[in-house]
């Protein structure tokens, strides 16, 4: 790639990272006009709510080319005005306080200097599409991780070991914002190619990786995607960045030829059931490469990064991603049927948990993500654009191949719209997603969408039906934790304290007083901890007398169990006395024997 001077750059320092603080240096040359207009994104690709970057921000310093102090003030929380009449190059100095880790944010410590410049990096809205230069004052012992291409790459073969002195060029503001980096003395890296395609690993943070097992593993899931796609994804290499930190995380965020997944603790990455979990975020973020940073909605091409980008279709760009995610791994052999049919439970059990199902639909709660983000604010107020999209992608995928004999699927649909559109450079709508829909299967989704896309409902039913198809069942019975089952609560998993997650609507809990947040403090004048469901079993049909602390306050709440059944368990199972057509059914979908 040949670097030449560019008229913006960005420049990051690495100082005293016991400060969390990130010194920043914006230069743009050429400046025209009395004033200059400065904005730092709300939001960020991949959470579709506000972000507030701006709070981070401090000494916030514009000058001229000759280091005088140019006039300024702030038109928004993250838009500022700057008086440049006569200047010809702008500088501005800021710095960005980086203390919160996890796989969307912006990181310093004395390991790393870990950056999303969606977060963090200004720029001049006119001049968006300009190219922009990104240089990394950083120790020489650091090597750098990012999908960004620099002059400065050290290669061993087609392995590129970036490191200091690090310059990279990005063709514009939007691939700068959506390219990651790490920079650290202690990143773990390993490649492999796949159909032209370079895959970079790299772990940040104790780790042991096992890159034999990873390899093997991450070589045959991408293939996968690449057969159900019908070629590589829109790029020509990829990089998997993790975070690996020392407590149980989960999270991932996905961008073209990048994704920075966060992921705990460090002792069980490499075994068991979280290596599972980090198989199953990096398909899924790897399928996103295709499916919204390509495929995209209209109203997010291209991104405003200024303000909300409202959109109905999260249950297309998050749902059939978490579909596939999963998918992709069953249908490649790496998850078992069990597995599998764990990993699609879940979404159902998710789905019949969550009785906001029946106040807002899949297409309303996308758009609403806007307003209350990801977290269940308001009880039973909407629904996951993530369980409720899966199972709608399950759904669309059996129907299809239901009505077209199994020679067509929801994969001939991504497919169609990343030809058709992504690749024209247009974004779809959501008539246009059902429009593919019907032209793939050649049947009408007119009444699937407005039953089970628009209208909130449950689709108990409706998915039996289609799990029918490929010989599976929908079964339910007794949840095992009796507080669930007779109280009508549930409490988080993964916190050390007892905290109230889910309330029954209607149950013995809710009618007592039981609040969402309650922690729960004794049962009975007994100390709550990790150990409530010990103590509700010995207390089985005893009346009970909660001390519960919500918003620096204590109440006491006392209830007999109720004899009614509240929460219940939902699994998968395969028919004991499958159809041949159910088995044939079966094989087609996910390429296994019955």
């Amino acid at each position: 790639m040949l670097f030449i001077s560019n008229l913006l750059k960005y420049i990051f320092s690495y100082k005293d990272p016991n400060t969390h603080l990130i010194d920043i240096a914006f230069i743009a040359e050429k400046i025209i006009g009395d004033e200059t207009t400065i904005q730092l994104p709300s939001w960020r690709p991949g959470r579709y709510e506000l972000g507030n970057f701006a709070k981070n921000i401090k000494q916030f310093v514009p000058q001229d080319e000759k280091g005088k102090i140019l006039p300024f003030h702030k038109t928004t929380k993250d838009c500022w005005k700057i008086q440049t009449k006569n200047v010809k190059e702008l500088h501005i100095k800021y710095s960005y306080y980086a203390v919160e880790l996890n796989a969307g944010s912006t990181y310093l410590d004395d390991k790393q200097l870990y950056v999303n410049p969606v977060n963090c990096c200004i720029y001049i809205p006119e001049r968006i599409n300009e190219s922009c230069e990104v240089e990394l004052k950083i120790p020489d012992s650091y090597k750098v991780a990012t999908s960004l291409k620099s002059p400065g790459s050290r290669s061993g073969g087609r392995r590129k070991i970036l490191t200091s002195p690090f310059k990279s060029t990005a063709k514009d503001y939007h691939e700068l914002a959506d390219s990651p980096f790490i920079a650290s003395p202690t990143l773990q890296h390993n490649m492999f190619v796949m159909d032209g395609v370079e895959f970079n690993l790299w772990f940040q943070g104790e780790c042991k990786p096992n890159w034999t097992k990873l390899i093997n593993d991450f070589f045959i899931f991408v293939n996968e995607q690449f057969v159900s796609m019908k070629g590589p994804i829109p790029s020509d290499e990829y990089h998997f960045l993790f975070q690996i930190l020392p407590y149980r995380f989960h999270h991932g965020v996905e961008h073209l030829s990048s994704t920075v997944i966060a992921l705990g603790p460090s002792y069980e990455v490499m075994r068991g059931d979280t290596f599972l979990d980090l198989l199953s975020v990096s398909s899924h973020e790897l399928f996103h490469s295709w499916n919204i940073k390509s495929i995209r909605p209209t109203e997010m091409l291209p991104y405003d990064y200024t303000k909300e980008n409202y959109s109905r279709l999260g249950f297309v760009s998050e749902g059939v991603t978490t579909y596939y995610g999963d998918f992709f791994l069953y249908r490649s052999g790496i998850y078992s049927d069990f597995e599998a049919h764990r990993a699609l439970s879940k979404h159902m059990q998710n789905h019949f948990d969550n009785f906001g199902r029946y106040n807002l639909s899949v297409a309303d709660s996308s758009f609403d993500t806007w307003l209350d983000g990801y977290a269940e604010i308001v009880p039973h107020r909407k629904t996951s654009i993530y369980s409720e999209g899966c199972l709608i992608a399950l759904m669309t995928d059996l129907m299809i191949r239901k009505y077209t004999g199994n020679q067509r699927s929801l994969d001939d649909v991504m497919r169609h719209l990343y030809t058709e559109f992504a690749k024209k450079g247009k974004g779809y709508s959501e008539a246009d997603y059902k429009a593919v829909c019907e032209l793939i299967s050649s049947t009408s989704f007119t009444e699937f969408f407005a039953h089970y896309i628009y209208k909130a409902s449950s689709y108990e039913n409706a998915l039996t039906e289609c799990l029918d198809y490929i010989g599976l069942q929908l079964l339910k019975g007794k949840s095992k934790k009796y507080h669930e089952r007779h109280y009508g609560f549930k409490i988080s998993e993964l916190l050390p304290v007892a905290k109230v997650i889910a309330i029954y609507p209607n149950s013995i809990a809710e009618q007592a007083g039981i609040q969402l947040g309650d922690e729960l403090i004794s049962i009975n004048g007994y100390a709550v901890k990790n150990n409530l469901g010990d103590w509700v079993r010995y207390f089985g049909s005893d009346e009970i007398s909660l001390i519960v602390s919500n918003a620096g306050k204590s109440r006491t709440i006392s209830f007999l169990p109720s004899a009614e059944e509240y929460y219940q368990v939902y699994y998968l199972q395969k028919n004991s006395n499958p159809s041949e057509a159910q088995e044939k059914n079966f094989t087609a979908w996910c390429h296994r024997r019955f």
